[in-house]
């Protein structure tokens, strides 16, 4: 089995719901904490073993590429500071020649579109494909789990993690067929199930191990649910061939293609740092007994 070595990061969306701030600014390297949120992915996909990372972006998003370009004068500025520390930060960051690749999707046509435009660059190997947007904290890097899992499974893999089901019609929902704890072998995948028609509770979030089968799949360029083309969809072709399991990841995943995802996401990251938290637990406490007292 080939491993697991190109990761595919579609980023073409415009950031609609954090306007004005996406205006100028890819939601992308909006700050979490003090990282971009696409830096929480990088990290994220090189414990996992990935060694080609492929953006999908479009028009707009040339900050994005900057931010993984190397920055020679702020490096001599900080060498010469004497500021090793931020120096090894910053250099940490940087994404060496070869290492990156970026591909312009020129039409919106969903995220099944958004893959199939990195087809050439992903060739005939299984990849991975990461979304940005969905930032998963855990002791160990949720596509690590996941690549850990499929040297065992082969096929295709994605992250899965229940949820109220008056929410299913969000998600693309899994039809289990069998449950074996962490791991669950899938027999059909819908995306964004009408109100009560979910096959179950069991959710695709934003990491995905795929076959390049599934890019035969999007050549189709058949449209599902919103008329786009659906990654799901592809993935659920590939059911009885490869086959498809889903993994139930340890950590917490924060969708921060919301604005409270976004904070939410702050807050606990913030609130794991040694250098941040007593001061702002102490500003949280005084939050919290400020509108009991007003109650």
């Amino acid at each position: 089995m080939n491993k697991v070595t190109k990761a595919v990061f579609p980023v073409a969306g415009l950031g609609t719901r954090f306007l004005p701030a996406t205006k100028s600014v890819p939601k992308e390297i909006m700050t979490l904490v003090d990282r971009p949120l696409v830096q929480y992915a990088i990290d994220e996909a090189r414990a996992a073993g990935i060694k080609e990372f492929i953006f999908v972006t479009s028009r707009g998003k040339g900050a994005l590429e900057d931010y993984f370009d190397h920055a020679p004068q702020l490096e001599q500025s900080l060498a010469d500071s004497g500021k090793d520390d931020l120096l090894e930060i910053l250099r940490s960051t940087n994404m060496d020649s070869g290492e990156v690749a970026y591909i312009r999707q020129h039409r919106a046509l969903g995220l099944g579109h958004a893959v199939w435009c990195a087809r050439r660059l992903i060739g005939d190997e299984p990849f991975a494909v990461m979304l940005p947007d969905d930032v998963i904290s855990g002791d160990t890097p949720c596509l690590q789990q996941m690549v850990e899992a499929y040297e065992e499974t082969g096929g295709n893999m994605v992250a899965a993690m229940e949820v109220p089901i008056e929410k299913a019609s969000a998600y693309g929902m899994l039809d289990v067929k069998d449950d074996m704890g962490s791991l669950v072998s899938v027999k059909g995948m819908v995306e964004k199930p009408k109100a009560g028609t979910a096959p179950s509770n069991l959710a695709v979030i934003g990491r995905y191990i795929l076959s390049p089968k599934v890019l035969d799949s999007l050549n189709a360029m058949e449209t599902g649910a919103g008329g786009e083309i659906q990654l799901t969809d592809a993935i659920a072709q590939q059911i009885d061939g490869e086959g498809v399991y889903g993994y139930r990841f340890r950590g917490e995943r924060f969708d921060c293609g919301s604005k409270s995802g976004f904070l939410q996401a702050t807050v606990s990251f913030a609130l794991a740092r040694d250098d941040l938290k007593t001061e702002l637990s102490a500003f949280l406490h005084d939050i919290v007994s400020a509108e009991k007292a007003a109650q």
